[in-house]
């Protein structure tokens, strides 16, 4: 058994209903907590609409892989094209952090899933709704999620708006 961290977010067709969609699955995947919805402004350098956000902690009998590839299906499922880094997308979900069942973290520098995510603590978007599930949570080699949003710009904190029309 492990523990997973995944950041969910898209900014194309339906944002709300792919988020939800891609949630309910993870329900049958071991949906332990999800974070409400957040609208978020673009990351990157490419020009594009805002996104919808979410945080799901998950558990069950994956590995770090396992992890991976739940996403990569998750992301097909919603019709995701892989022709921009940083473009435009239906649903991006990354794995942020893999608990092992003894609590210990899982660590990779593997270029196919760097563990923890080498960004989450730069990225309110990943932050600020992993707060609202779990603040005193860790993110390994960085410290607590509470700790690592009062660390950010306010302008990148503020810009995470709670989605108005939550279902």
């Amino acid at each position: 058994m492990s523990r997973a961290v995944l950041s969910l977010g898209g900014n194309l067709g339906d944002r709300a209903g792919t988020l939800r969609t891609a949630l309910r699955a993870l329900s049958g995947e071991g949906l332990v907590a999800r974070s409400v919805l957040y609208q978020t402004p673009p990351w990157g350098p490419v020009e594009q609409p805002p996104f919808l956000n979410a945080v799901a902690v998950v558990r069950g009998d994956r590995d770090a892989a396992g992890w991976l590839a739940l996403a990569h299906e998750l992301e097909q499922a919603a019709g995701r094209t892989r022709e921009v880094r940083w473009g435009p997308r239906s649903l991006d979900v990354d794995v942020v952090t893999v608990t092992a069942d003894d609590g210990t973290p899982v660590v990779s520098d593997d270029p196919v899933l760097t563990l923890p995510h080498p960004r989450a603590h730069e990225r309110a978007f990943v932050l600020v709704p992993w707060a609202d599930l779990d603040p005193a949570a860790q993110l390994p080699g960085h410290g607590a999620v509470r700790d690592l949003l009062a660390a950010l710009p306010a302008e990148d904190v503020a810009a995470v708006q709670r989605w108005e029309h939550q279902a």
